[in-house]
């Protein structure tokens, strides 16, 4: 085993062999123990110090560890030989060089790991950028009603980002949300209950993708469901709705009367393209992809309904001078009910008060109508079907309601389509409206054969 001072001469002075070879510090009192040259066959020269470690409670030591100090050239004899002495004295108190190195690597990748963790929260999962990952996700899926994606963008923009912008989805809490549902106040049921179901899909999506690991709203309780409407309008508040419809302006004004004929959903009635109507049948085929139980629906068109449409078409006939069309002859193309020509209406609420100024405006002295919703048409509808001796399963089939006579067992098995049936209770309807319109019945019921 050599054994000489480290110096630089001792350095110097090392010859290459064949094998690797040490040679340890021998310099008297100033000897490092442990503290060696390695030479290597290639021609390097590396400072190493060799240790044992005691084991606790025992006498003997651990087997000889080494640790690489550095390469002679990036480091002197004396800078090798007080890192040494350092290593010596973390020995000396029970410190494995070894390990606190590791450990000071592991320490420093755990900083930087951090660091990436804060910064990918701050930049990629703060709150309005995992929202709007989910939005466009969730707008791509097959299937999905335009109203139902115009809410959930509705709920994000609205309810949830003014809240929690700027927050990474990890650390939003049950707390968090359950304060903004506890901000909407209990009368407006659906709206916290809104909140509440599509905060439970996007959280639930983002921790199916690993970007969260739980999902908050998994134990959060569920808020109360709105009591289910009951408004119908009677037969003297349907004149007035219908009076003031006729105030109103194109689109509007065709918009509201094919509400109240049709008895369909608002967004069905709004969506409504030129393609989908076909006036030798007179009927009006609703695609899958625009109902709400994703089931067509075929709704005949009664002859009060079809005037309609004939003064829609004639309107834009002469709107864009196409003098070869024939009056009774409809687009083939293009949104029925439009503002702007290109685009069919969306501004609902827009709608529904410029009809309750107009009801307001034709009734003043006998005051304006108790409170009521577009949807309350189509209960109006559905109870005046009812009065008119309409069996359930046509109102069912006329409401397109899977529920019911048309769910369950029942709806596998029962695949009658009730076109016939429609037709008839929807004509009768519509000469029940137009009656009363006229004032030729007060609060009397036509005969279910009657047509219009």
């Amino acid at each position: 085993m050599a054994k000489a001072p480290i110096t630089k001469r001792t350095v110097d002075a090392a010859k290459v062999a064949l094998r690797e070879y040490v040679i340890w510090d021998d310099g008297g009192k100033d000897t490092i123990k442990g503290f060696g040259l390695k030479v290597t066959p290639a021609g390097g020269k590396v400072y190493i110090y060799q240790y044992r470690l005691a084991r606790p409670g025992m006498a003997d030591k651990t087997a000889p560890r080494k640790y690489t100090i550095g390469k002679h050239g990036n480091l002197t004899p004396d800078q090798a030989r007080n890192r040494a002495k350092e290593l010596a004295a973390m020995v000396e108190m029970g410190i494995d060089p070894r390990q606190a190195e590791l450990d000071a690597i592991g320490a420093k990748d755990e900083v930087k790991r951090q660091a990436e963790s804060k910064a990918k929260l701050e930049s990629e999962l703060v709150f309005e950028k995992v929202a709007e990952r989910w939005l466009e996700h969730y707008e791509a899926e097959k299937g999905r009603r335009p109203r139902t994606l115009e809410q959930a963008r509705h709920i994000v923009k609205m309810r949830l980002e003014p809240a929690l912008k700027g927050k990474p989805l990890p650390h939003i809490t049950r707390g968090d949300l359950q304060g903004i549902i506890d901000a909407i106040p209990m009368k407006h049921r659906a709206s916290r209950l809104a909140v509440y179901a599509y905060s439970s899909v996007l959280f639930r999506w983002a921790m199916e993708r690993g970007e969260i690991a739980d999902n908050p709203v998994r134990l959060m309780a569920k808020p109360s469901a709105p009591e289910p409407r009951k408004r119908v309008l009677h037969d003297d508040e349907l004149v007035k709705v219908w009076e003031g419809v006729e105030r109103l302006r194109d689109p509007y004004r065709a918009y509201f009367k094919l509400l109240i004929l049709t008895g369909q959903r608002r967004e069905e009635v709004a969506g409504m393209v030129w393609a989908e109507l076909d006036r030798g049948t007179s009927t009006w085929t609703i695609p899958g992809n625009r109902t709400k139980n994703g089931m067509a629906q075929i709704v005949p068109l009664a002859r009060t309904v079809v005037e309609e449409l004939d003064r829609l078409a004639l309107a834009l006939k002469v709107k864009t001078e196409l003098d070869e069309m024939d009056p009774k002859q409809w687009p083939k193309f293009g949104p029925v009910l439009t503002t702007y020509g290109k685009t069919v209406i969306k501004s609902y609420s827009k709608a529904k008060a410029e009809l309750d100024n107009a009801i307001a405006k034709t009734f003043t002295e006998a005051g304006s109508l108790q409170a009521w919703r577009v949807h309350d048409l189509r209960r109006t509808l559905a109870t005046g079907l009812q009065r008119l001796g309409v069996r359930f399963e046509v109102t069912e089939a006329v409401l397109n309601h899977v529920s019911g006579a048309r769910s369950g067992v029942a709806g596998i098995y029962q695949r009658h389509d009730w076109k016939d049936e429609k037709r008839i209770a929807l004509s009768a309807w519509a000469t029940h409206v137009q009656r009363l319109i006229s004032g030729a019945i007060s609060n009397n019921v036509i005969e279910l054969g009657a047509r219009a």
